[in-house]
């Protein structure tokens, strides 16, 4: 068995890169007891380094967002809203089906999605962003679908007409969409105009279209608008939602969850 300093630089290195670790993910890596685990990471948290939540923990960062204008990095994107984000991805998972065929978008909300699907449920996941790759290629149970292109670091996402191409020519039964502004009357938009097309190829292609938001998102307009809100299925955020919004959305129909 590890020893506790192992662990404890295992658990830090994981957060670092991830922000966010599961007890029995770590438990399995480190042939350990989840109890062992929780004791660790306890211990992390009267060191005001870690949050704990259900089955894991996220890692504290003080992160400073200067201007809402400020360019999009998916690298600050994934310190704000972190704790609501995870368990916007935990609510999503909940959702995925045994052979259900779905789409991953780019985003920092849904590069933690993966982490929350059952690992032997068989399915068919189609992505296009690096952090989510890095988050289902392992798995032999997943067939998996990775249109290619030009690589944009600040969103981690590849993007080309041939990879938007093969994503019109897919049908999933569900798609996970993320977005950086909600607004009632200037619908769903992102922070960079080179992912609107792939974005509105996936709605197109999907039966089911679920959007993956946290509630800073609502009220907010970005530069390229890919979807009207009532395009949308399914809308899953946490609970700093406005009451304004969820009328909204109950009033189009959409269903709704709150975490």
């Amino acid at each position: 068995m590890v020893n506790k300093n192992y662990r404890t630089n295992y658990l830090l290195n994981r957060l670092s890169i991830d922000g966010f670790v599961n007890i029995k993910d770590l438990s399995k890596k480190l042939e350990v007891s989840e109890m062992t685990i929780r004791r660790d990471l306890g211990e992390l948290s009267k060191k005001n380094m870690v949050t704990l939540i259900p089955g894991g923990a996220i890692l504290k960062r003080n992160t400073t967002v200067e201007k809402d204008e400020e360019k999009y990095l998916i690298q600050t994107a994934e310190s704000l809203m972190l704790e609501e984000k995870i368990k916007i991805s935990r609510k999503a998972a909940s959702l995925v089906e045994s052979n259900d065929v779905i789409i991953i978008d780019t985003g920092s909300t849904t590069e933690n999605l993966p982490k929350f699907i059952p690992e032997k449920i068989p399915l068919t996941i189609i992505c296009y962003a690096l952090n989510i790759l890095f988050n289902v290629y392992e798995n032999n149970s997943w067939k998996l679908v990775f249109p290619g292109g030009y690589f944009h670091s600040n969103t981690l996402m590849f993007e080309s007409p041939e990879g938007i191409e093969i994503i019109r020519r897919i049908r999933a039964n569900k798609a996970f969409i993320s977005a950086a502004g909600v607004s009632e009357k200037l619908g769903i938009t992102c922070a960079t105009d080179y992912e609107k097309e792939t974005k509105k190829a996936v709605i197109e292609s999907s039966d089911t279209k679920i959007l993956l938001v946290d509630s800073s998102k609502f009220g907010k307009v970005k530069i390229s608008h890919f979807a009207d809100l009532s395009d949308f299925d399914i809308i899953i955020t946490d609970t700093g939602i406005s009451k304004e919004f969820v009328d909204i959305i109950k009033n189009l129909g959409i269903e709704l969850y709150i975490v």
